[in-house]
C-alpha cells in the first residue's frame, strides 16, 4: 500500500457519492488493506483531517428513523487533490508493473 492511502480512498469513496461514516467503512473495505472496523477511529480522525484541510466538509442530517448522522462531501479542492493523488498512483502503477515484470525476468534465465 502506498504511504496514507486512506486518504485517496476516502476522497474517492466521496466522489462516487456523499456518505457518513459508518457507511464509509463498510465502502471502504474492499479498497483498503487495512481493517477498517479495527481502527474507525483512524477513519473518523482522516475525515475530520481532510474537513480541516477544506477537502471535504460536512452536515449533519437527521434521518426519519434512528439518530442524526454527519454526512460528508468532496469539495472542489478535494476533487482537484484526488485528481493528482490519481495521477501519482498511475506513476508508482507504471514503476511496479516494470519492476515486477524484470524481477519475473531474472527469475527465469533466458
Amino acid at each position: 500500500m502506498p504511504r496514507n492511502f486512506l486518504q485517496p480512498c476516502l476522497l474517492l469513496l466521496l466522489r462516487e457519492r456523499a456518505d457518513h461514516g459508518y457507511d464509509l467503512l463498510s465502502r471502504l473495505a474492499s479498497m483498503h488493506d487495512g481493517d477498517p472496523d479495527g481502527d474507525s477511529g483512524g477513519v473518523y480522525r482522516a475525515l475530520r483531517s481532510l474537513e480541516r484541510q477544506g477537502l471535504v466538509r460536512s452536515r449533519w442530517c437527521t434521518p426519519s428513523a434512528g439518530p442524526a448522522r454527519r454526512t460528508y462531501q468532496l469539495t472542489s479542492d478535494g476533487e482537484a487533490l484526488l485528481d493528482r493523488q490519481a495521477e501519482e498512483l498511475r506513476q508508482v502503477d507504471g514503476a511496479l508493473h516494470l519492476f515486477l515484470e524484470r524481477y519475473e525476468q531474472s527469475r527465469c534465465p533466458q
